[in-house]
């Protein structure tokens, strides 16, 4: 998604890259894109604003139609409409407040591991994505071992299976990845405004899968049925 930084009539427009996500085909949900620099251009002075561009690519640098690819924009529905999120802080001054003279720090050399977070943004964005051993919401492993339940007396097959679980951080901004509901959106921004009286969006299943299990019933008969809503294909925040 680039900024459009000028406009000529003999020649393409001048462009200004803002941020890039690689997608898989099958990837569902919102995207999230970091356009804080537009907005922040467009804050000192109006005319700058001459909006953005979106380019869908492949990887060999083909340009693909954002439609064609399954971006929904104006002529999707309302619920699914593109939207721009904001946050201003309030001063009482527009003067900076001067701060006491400090010796000035030795600066230490950037290590050329350290990568920025994706969503990292200024701001009210800092606390949110403060601690680094924080997980975003997804799927985590878990076995199901029926022996350990004392359910083996009359479950015959399988010994267990793996059920999968949900656990990880629902914080604002939600990405693409975390399959964010647009309830879940929303509670997201009303929490950051009032994180006393509304909790964040949580991490749960949002596509479950079933699985056969052969046991006996209470006659003694060997059933074979095939229980719903028993493993966790995919997580989201709700």
């Amino acid at each position: 998604i680039y900024e459009i930084a000028a406009e000529h009539s003999n020649r393409e427009s001048d462009l200004f890259l803002l941020d890039t996500q690689d997608l898989r085909a099958g990837t569902e949900g919102w995207l999230v894109f970091d356009v804080t620099a537009a907005s922040n251009h467009w804050l000192v002075d109006r005319k700058y604003n001459l909006g953005l561009r979106l380019y869908v690519e492949t990887d060999d640098g083909l340009s693909v139609d954002p439609g064609s690819a399954g971006l929904l924009g104006r002529r999707g529905p309302r619920s699914k409409q593109p939207f721009m999120v904001t946050f201003f802080r309030a001063s009482s001054s527009p003067v900076r407040v001067t701060r006491a003279a400090r010796a000035p720090r030795r600066r230490q050399p950037k290590k050329t591991n350290d990568l920025p977070h994706p969503n990292k943004l200024p701001g009210i964005f800092d606390d949110v994505h403060a601690a680094d051993s924080r997980q975003v919401c997804r799927r985590h492993e878990l076995y199901v071992s029926f022996q350990d339940l004392g359910w083996l007396d009359w479950v015959i097959a399988p010994q267990g299976y793996s059920a999968y679980y949900c656990e990880g951080e629902c914080a604002f901004p939600l990405d693409s990845c975390m399959n964010a509901t647009n309830h879940a959106i929303l509670q997201s921004l009303v929490h950051l405004m009032k994180p006393e009286a509304v909790p964040k969006a949580c991490c749960a299943p949002t596509k479950l899968s079933a699985t056969s299990v052969l046991y006996y019933d209470s006659n003694n008969n060997v059933i074979l049925k095939k229980h719903r809503n028993m493993v966790v294909k995919s997580c989201g925040c709700h």
